[in-house]
């Protein structure tokens, strides 16, 4: 399930298995048109709980990584601390970053970035963007 070579790897973290899943899909079909980039959520405790596991986060990065960098997208308060805490430890691969973005439209754009074949500054930026998306 590696990602293609060159491309960036997206992981999706958030304390419901269904939710990364679901966002992970949606961003897939939405960057259709192409061979989407790799997506691998990471959702939930591995048990199917509620919660963040740095067991998944770690597989589901390293599932994605084809040493063109991994963009990583949390959505609450204790999946950014787990991904900061395995960055600040060292266990997630190099060229892995956690994305300050909305989860659902900075994922999106991550993928779409991505499966463009964008290097990873530019789906940070493009996930980033994403905060600036108006709705009314």
């Amino acid at each position: 399930m590696s990602a293609p070579a060159g491309r960036v790897g997206v992981v999706l973290v958030s304390h419901s298995a269904e939710v990364a899943a679901s966002v992970a899909d949606l961003a897939r079909k939405l960057a259709a048109g192409g061979a989407a980039a790799d997506v691998a959520p990471a959702g939930g405790t591995p048990d199917g709980g509620t919660g963040t596991s740095s067991a998944l986060i770690t597989e589901a990065v390293r599932a994605v990584d084809s040493g063109a960098g991994v963009a990583v997208l949390a959505d609450l308060g204790s999946a950014v601390l787990t991904v900061k805490a395995l960055l600040e430890d060292g266990e997630l691969p190099e060229g892995t970053r956690l994305l300050d973005a909305p989860f659902v439209e900075g994922a999106v754009a991550a993928v779409v970035t991505a499966s463009a074949g964008a290097d990873l500054d530019a789906v940070a930026a493009a996930a980033r963007e994403a905060y600036d998306y108006r709705k009314v």
